[in-house]
């Protein structure tokens, strides 16, 4: 499975927001910037986190976004379908209706063992990404990033928040 990069774009961008002081808002044009992505592109997932109720968006020239809950209460599913959507990541095409050795007017009762087994893969998959909250990613970015490039980082954050 391959998600977008806007998955990716929205994570780091989340875990920038989770930091912003209570109030204050970050602009497409800082988050970008901070990034280094292209703003046109990166404005249409943090359209997706807003139309998802994950961030609060206010216009002007303090505006920009902000995180809509605490990032204890944000999992890393929550980010995922907000971008990507809900659906399965496999859709069963039954192809094995195709079998020419299949009787005529046979039908199974249910789905077949390869849908049930990527269905299970993905249930798997969104219950490990339902259980990452985006509390634990910043506590895991504090960790790994040197504590001047994490104050750095922040300073330069908060010199951009409206």
């Amino acid at each position: 499975m391959i998600l977008k990069s806007q998955v990716e774009w929205a994570l780091h961008c989340c875990a920038i927001l989770a930091g912003l002081p209570e109030g204050r808002y970050l602009s497409t044009k800082a988050l970008a910037e901070f990034h280094g992505l292209p703003k046109e592109y990166l404005s249409k997932a943090l359209q997706s986190l807003s139309q998802a109720g994950l961030v609060h968006t206010t216009l002007g020239p303090s505006g920009g976004y902000r995180l809509a809950r605490p990032p204890a209460e944000l999992t890393f599913l929550d980010i995922v379908e907000a971008v990507e959507g809900k659906a399965r990541t496999f859709v069963c095409n039954n192809i094995r209706e195709n079998n020419p050795c299949r009787p005529q007017g046979y039908c199974e009762s249910g789905p077949c063992p390869v849908a049930r087994i990527m269905w299970e893969a993905d249930e798997a998959w969104r219950e490990k990404l339902r259980a990452v909250r985006l509390s634990d990613l910043t506590e895991a970015l504090a960790l790994d990033i040197p504590a001047d490039l994490w104050k750095s980082s922040f300073e330069w954050v908060l010199e951009r928040a409206g």
